[in-house]
């Protein structure tokens, strides 16, 4: 990147320890960053920051299965905060502007949540335990409905029910700022503390006014089908984002910042929040740039400051008067298979992932990982680089799935009926570095008998492989196209588990959903190590995605913007992004 300082930090030195639960250093972290908005410099404070991120913002709610894999955590992280966010090094920190969370005594574990006093959203309505309702009942899979095939489905489109499926019961009064989460009987949830997290909140009061609800706590409490299935369509649908057509009343805000517009030119502007009880945003003003803005126009013109996109995912970009950090991520670039059509039989997967050139892949593309600046592939679904379990787990690939093995995956393809498919991979476009590691799957596969087509492109979203549009998504960790992961193996594990929203392949194995739900709660190594093995086994026999690295990131901050701190997760660099300040 000419002109710009660019610095380069190892997977080793990223996951250096697992921040299930962040220490010293990210405190550290926010206080130099409150350090530095109290310092004066010469210059000119500019009252608008630019922000360009490398997914799109289709939805207000990150919490569906679209909004998860839309650039809705990087756009809202300090306009919907919750009880902690997602720190630089992956683990949930604590936001006591919005309230306390501490287990209490119980039987089984049990948490009071309280509000701030003060805590209120930006059209005035204070935030009560119903938020926290509506949060649980949204994401706990325990309201369902039978399709039109007769097949009973989660009534509301959630991503992930990681952790929210395991609370039994929350005990509170509407409007009131306190609430007790009880959890069933022998699930303590190892990561309770990522629940009700930065943009996880949606307001129960614009559910309850747009539905005619007026209390969502008894709606939940009392289970009624038809009034949740109510709740469930306007949750599913009602926050979605087209540029010039917001309805400013559905989507107030209950943080630093609030939405003032949304338009193909203006990009998404994002406001000071006057009722905001907190300290107040150090810069007025945020505009976030999402995938497809010109972000190579806007930084020559110098309406971007801030810069979080995979590397070589922008081809072109001038980064002069830029500091430029290339970091490895917490998100796993991954083939992620359908298991209909083409790949309907776990040896039609295992021919695919034997003919990649994974390890050529993950040192041409990947993140750098070994001693000498390599990178190296990544050879787990469940398991980060910093766990202690993670080498006996990468180790059940016993070297298979390295290089191309042609041979290998001609005699996969002969167990099935068709011995020369054709697999459809999608992905969001246009993305160069993405198109040529289709390409080299391609030139990989061909002497193998399989065909591979690229079928990406800006309409591509991943449930386009549930739909069998494709036969293949080529994406992060559970199919994010853009900023994606954390610390903890929570959202990887569930991505695989049957019947979740952000599973797109509709992978499902008994086995697996019994691994991934005792994980959840048993983090003993012996454990740990054993149902980890378990699972890797399985998983590159039956073959639901194909693993190949850490993603790059590359985040640049413009020379003179204070506060800005690398986040390599599913936040993004705009986690404190109402700490920013820029000097010309």
């Amino acid at each position: 990147m000419p002109g710009s300082n660019t610095t380069r930090s190892g997977v080793r030195a990223r996951f250096g320890r697992r921040a299930v639960v962040a220490g010293a250093g990210v405190a550290a972290t926010a206080l130099l960053a409150g350090l530095l908005v109290g310092c004066s410099e010469e210059g000119e404070q500019i009252p608008t920051i630019g922000y360009a991120i490398d997914s799109t913002v289709t939805t207000y709610n990150a919490n569906s299965a679209a909004g998860a894999v839309s650039g809705a955590r990087q756009a809202f992280a300090r306009v919907l905060p919750g009880f902690t966010y997602t720190g630089p090094e992956g683990g949930p920190v604590a936001d006591t502007d919005i309230g306390t969370a501490n287990i209490t005594p119980g039987e089984s574990l049990t948490v009071r949540y309280e509000l701030n006093p003060n805590s209120v959203y930006s059209d005035g309505v204070p935030m009560s335990c119903d938020d926290l309702m509506l949060a649980w009942a949204a994401n706990s899979g325990r309201f369902t409905q039978s399709n039109d095939e007769g097949v009973t489905v989660p009534m509301f489109d959630a991503a992930s029910t990681a952790g929210y499926s395991d609370i039994d019961r929350i005990d509170c009064r509407s409007g009131a700022k306190d609430a007790i989460v009880t959890f069933k009987p022998d699930r303590y949830v190892i990561d309770w503390k990522s629940l009700f997290s930065a943009t996880e909140m949606m307001p129960a009061h614009i559910v309850a006014n747009a539905t005619g609800i007026p209390d969502i706590v008894a709606a939940v409490q009392d289970a009624d089908n038809e009034v949740m299935a109510r709740i469930a369509d306007f949750w599913n649908g009602a926050w979605t984002m087209t540029p010039g057509g917001l309805d400013l009343t559905l989507f107030p805000a209950s943080g630093p910042y609030k939405i003032e517009s949304f338009s193909e030119d203006g990009g998404l502007v994002l406001v000071a929040n006057d009722r905001w009880w907190g300290n107040r945003p150090a810069t007025s003003r945020i505009v976030v740039w999402p995938k497809f803005s010109d972000v190579n126009a806007k930084i020559a013109d110098g309406t971007v400051e801030v810069l979080d996109v995979a590397t070589g995912s922008v081809p072109g970009m001038n980064l002069d008067g830029f500091d430029v950090t290339e970091v490895p991520s917490f998100s796993v670039e991954q083939f992620i298979l359908s298991t209909s059509g083409v790949f309907e039989d776990p040896a039609a997967r295992r021919a695919f992932a034997l003919c990649l050139p994974r390890e050529e892949m993950a040192s041409k593309f990947g993140a750098p990982s070994g001693p000498e600046g390599t990178a190296g592939s990544a050879d787990t679904r469940f398991v980060p680089p910093d766990s202690l379990v993670y080498r006996a787990a990468a180790d059940t690939v016993n070297g298979r799935y390295k290089a191309p093995d042609t041979e290998a995956s001609a005699a996969a393809l002969a167990e099935i009926d068709d011995p020369s498919p054709t697999v459809r991979i999608g992905y969001l476009g246009p993305d160069p570095r993405r198109a040529e590691i289709v390409a080299d799957a391609a030139a990989a596969c061909a002497p193998a008998g399989i065909t591979v087509q690229d079928v990406g492109s800006p309409e591509f979203t991943p449930s386009m492989l549930r739909d069998g549009q494709v036969d293949a998504v080529l994406a992060g960790t559970a199919s994010a196209p853009g900023a994606a992961g954390t610390a903890a193996d929570t959202t990887a594990m569930y991505a695989l588990r049957s019947g979740i929203g952000s599973n797109f392949g509709n992978y499902a194995n008994g086995r697996i959903d019994e691994i991934v739900d005792q994980l959840a709660v048993d983090g003993f190594i012996g454990t740990q190590l054993a149902l980890s093995t378990e699972a890797e086994n399985i998983l590159w026999s039956e073959m639901p995605t194909v693993p190949l690295f850490h993603q790059a990131r590359s985040i640049a901050f413009a020379s003179g913007l204070q506060a800005g701190t690398v986040n390599p997760t599913r936040s993004g660099a705009g986690w404190n992004m109402d700490r920013w300040i820029f000097v010309r």
